[in-house]
């Protein structure tokens, strides 16, 4: 009743349009898990932190950009460092730089949750032996803080790479991006959408049951 034909999805059309964006959207979920967990982490142990003027700032970064819908944090830091610094910066360094910046809130309640679910007598084990707090963190904690969380992580970062679609906003090429392309091109915009979404399925569902696989295994060795 659609009258749908799909028979313009070619391997060119693949190569040609949707391989470009699937590319930049790896990238670019990559980049920013990698740099979210370490600017998450030290947010995390800033928040964990004895000293106020250490805990207060994380607390206050992490709880502004949780608040705040992640299209519109994308749209502000790409329309605004440009009139700060008086440089564009594009729109692929900025989702870039955005998405480390932002994802970095939600990987710091994640290492958070972790740290605190390390005894504290594990701790207090570490300062008996003679261990500075940072030995003891980066010897002792961190290292059963990322065993613990680390299907809640990836969880994250299945989120991070569906949220990748909102960059479409300042225009970077990205995977949903080269599948309207193509449409717009073959004037089957129903068609790459249905594509589209199939695609992102495809991806998330099978890495879910990889993430589910993974923390059955981490039950196990518990």
């Amino acid at each position: 009743m659609l009258n749908l034909d799909f028979s313009f999805l070619t391997w060119d059309v693949v190569t040609g349009f949707i391989i470009k964006g699937f590319l930049f959207s790896l990238q670019l979920t990559v980049v920013a898990m990698i740099g979210g967990i370490v600017i998450g982490t030290l947010l995390a142990m800033m928040r964990l932190s004895s000293h106020k003027w250490l805990q207060v700032p994380a607390q206050l970064y992490v709880d502004t950009l949780r608040s705040i819908p992640l299209v519109m944090v994308i749209l502000w830091f790409f329309l605004l460092i440009p009139l700060l610094t008086g440089q564009p910066l594009g729109a692929e360094i900025s989702a870039t730089i955005t998405f480390t910046v932002f994802e970095a809130a939600y990987y710091s309640e994640i290492m958070r949750a972790g740290i605190q679910s390390v005894p504290r007598g594990q701790v207090y084990a570490g300062y008996a032996m003679g261990m500075s707090y940072k030995q003891t963190m980066q010897l002792v904690v961190l290292p059963q803080a990322f065993r613990n969380m680390l299907p809640v992580l990836l969880t994250q970062t299945i989120i991070l790479f569906q949220d990748t679609s909102l960059v479409y906003a300042i225009g970077a090429y990205d995977l949903l991006k080269g599948f309207e392309v193509a449409g717009k091109n073959y004037n089957r915009p129903v068609e790459t959408y249905l594509v589209a979404a199939l695609v992102y399925f495809v991806i998330c569902f099978s890495l879910s049951m990889l993430v589910k696989r993974l923390q059955k295994r981490i039950a196990i060795i518990r």
